[in-house]
């Protein structure tokens, strides 16, 4: 048995990411704290939401602490203004903002975490990354940490209204790096399709640090519709209100064909939602990531929001066919997009032990099943 009390999943070593049980053996146990109690929903089946604070600081630029430097201090350098969240409050587009965030960490040696925006937050184009004290990256936790936590908070294309408990961001912890390897990777996706595409197995043609995912610009409906591009000047988004806004209002359709036949041109800090070409599937046992993007394969980034936690996509959990929703942002040139190109890989990783939990209609998952969709916030067609 390993700390909390879990057992370790046979050939690990108790190496891997921690599911639900055991976050909430660490909330139990002292090692998350919280201002606030935490709130229904709040542990996800390998994650923890991460809740804003009661102020934003309204800040100069983005920035880091550096080795043995706090944060405290770096916003009292460089903020311009507070800004009020417990009535809830503006943030506005193309600002930056540092928010200390209602859960705290005292970490045990073994454990360090990794972080990213919720889904919702990278398909509303928020840039959200965490920061700890002593931090010289963005959304990771060293082992043993102990402190607060903090979010960046950047709103890129629309305004948001925020308040105190609204949830930007996920945290995932883990012990140790148990990254599958390509080989494991590959013999996993033959007794478990990982990915597949129109009812056929595919990527394990494809793996190489990751299996690969592939952009879909031809549509499956009877429109031709491939994804969305947000439209400037949009009004603003609540980001406690769901399926509450008129897609129309904040999207422009995009439809197969749009800029050539063969692919979609992506016009330089445009924001785009499209969709991956392959369902995904990540079986309970094992959680997954989008890695970074690589600018090898082109001047853009694709999905903000990388985690998939288990039983996404898995037929057994009702998401069958469920496909990765990609927030798309082309730098600096022009960009052709085309069907079929690769955008991303996706790494797996263990858990500790199998979740009690998994990703589906049970813990009111918004995206399983999904195809080509936007953010929660905005009504479904």
């Amino acid at each position: 048995m390993d700390q909390g009390g879990q057992a370790t999943t046979p050939g690990t070593s108790g190496m891997g990411i921690l599911p639900c049980q055991a976050i909430s053996a660490l909330w139990r146990d002292g090692e998350i704290t919280a201002a606030q109690a935490l709130q229904d929903g709040q542990i996800q089946p390998s994650s923890l939401d991460l809740r804003l604070g009661e102020v934003a600081y309204r800040v100069r630029a983005s920035f880091l602490p550096g080795p043995g430097s706090d944060m405290a201090s770096k916003i009292e350098r460089f903020t311009m203004h507070a800004v009020d969240l417990t009535q809830g409050a503006v943030l506005e587009r193309g600002c930056v903002y540092i928010v200390p965030l209602l859960e705290r960490l005292a970490l045990s040696e073994r454990l360090s975490a990794i972080a990213n925006p919720k889904s919702s937050t990278g398909r509303l184009d928020v840039f959200t990354r965490l920061i700890t004290d002593g931090a010289s990256e963005f959304d990771r936790v060293e082992a043993g940490y102990h402190g607060q936590l903090y979010a960046e908070i950047a709103p890129r294309t629309f305004s948001i209204l925020a308040r105190t408990g609204g949830r930007l961001n996920q945290l995932r912890l883990r012990r140790g790096a148990q990254h599958l390897s390509d080989a494991e990777l590959s013999r996993l996706h033959q007794r478990s399709p990982l990915v597949y595409c129109g009812g056929e197995e595919g990527g394990t043609e494809n793996i190489a640090g990751g299996i690969a995912l592939t952009v879909d610009l031809q549509g499956t409906g009877s429109d031709g519709l491939i994804g969305y591009k947000a439209r400037p000047h949009a009004p603003l988004i609540d980001i406690d209100k769901i399926g509450h806004y008129d897609p129309a209002d904040f999207w422009e359709p995009i439809y197969a064909g749009t800029g050539t036949a063969s692919g979609l041109i992506l016009n330089p800090d445009d924001f785009y939602i499209l969709v991956s070409r392959e369902a995904v599937s990540v079986p309970p046992e094992y959680a997954a990531e989008m890695v970074a993007y690589d600018t090898l394969v082109g001047e853009f980034r694709v999905h903000y929001a990388g985690f998939f936690d288990p039983g996404f996509g898995w037929a057994e959990a009702g998401g069958a066919g469920s496909r990765a929703v990609l927030e798309v942002r082309s730098h600096d040139v022009p960009f052709l997009l085309e069907h079929g190109q690769t955008v991303g890989r996706l790494v797996y990783e263990r858990h500790t032990s199998t979740p009690d939990q998994i990703y589906g209609q049970g813990i009111g998952s918004n995206y399983q099943k999904q195809t080509l969709a936007l953010a929660k916030q905005f009504r479904r067609a």
